[in-house]
């Protein structure tokens, strides 16, 4: 094995290099993902950047980064087994490698698009009638809590009302709407 590596010239070793390193923990990577490890040991090596739009889209992380590699070296092999020039070769393996990170980031994105969050959305409060479990305030001024309904499970959530009257426990309110931090705007239900 040495002597065959011996043998290649400086272009080919760079390229068997790449393709043997990237292919090891890629295969470590392949390994964890199935028995359920987590490379967090790693550091947060997937963090999106500060200025993130928040779209979850990552074209750049480590798992892309190693499937890149992966792609570059084994394409950058069968090109010169195949007798590509060296521009041909490099071109290819680049290009081949940047199409394998956007497969990769496609898929992880429309992935996470089909989990549930679980995060509380509170729009859907709106229309929805409680009962009052703290009391709520006259003309918003103090936060009260109320017990509602909202995506399947009963909740105390944060209100606040414009009535110009306490709303005192069990009273029955609806939500009217929603504040920007998400605190549910109330008033007396009648049934």
């Amino acid at each position: 094995m040495a002597e065959w590596f011996a043998d290649l010239i400086f272009f080919e070793k760079i390229y068997w290099l790449i393709a043997i390193v990237a292919s090891g923990i890629f295969i470590v990577l392949l390994i964890l993902t199935f028995i359920g490890g987590e490379v967090d040991d790693l550091g947060d090596v997937d963090a999106e950047i500060d200025a993130d739009t928040g779209i979850g889209f990552q074209f750049l992380s480590f798992k892309n980064l190693v499937g890149f590699f992966t792609i570059f070296g084994w394409v950058g092999i069968a090109c010169i087994d195949e007798g590509a020039s060296r521009t041909i070769t490099v071109l290819l393996s680049v290009v081949s490698g940047l199409l394998m990170m956007l497969v990769m980031a496609s898929i992880f994105y429309y992935l996470g698009k089909l989990n549930s969050s679980g995060s509380l959305q509170m729009k859907n409060a709106l229309h929805q009638v409680g009962e009052v479990y703290l009391t709520v305030g006259a003309n918003k001024s103090t936060i009260g809590k109320i017990s509602i309904k909202v995506q399947g499970g009963l909740r105390e959530l944060d209100a606040m009302t414009n009535e110009t009257e306490d709303l005192v426990q069990n009273t029955i309110v609806m939500v009217v709407d929603v504040t920007d931090n998400g605190i549910l705007i109330v008033k007396k239900h009648h049934s």
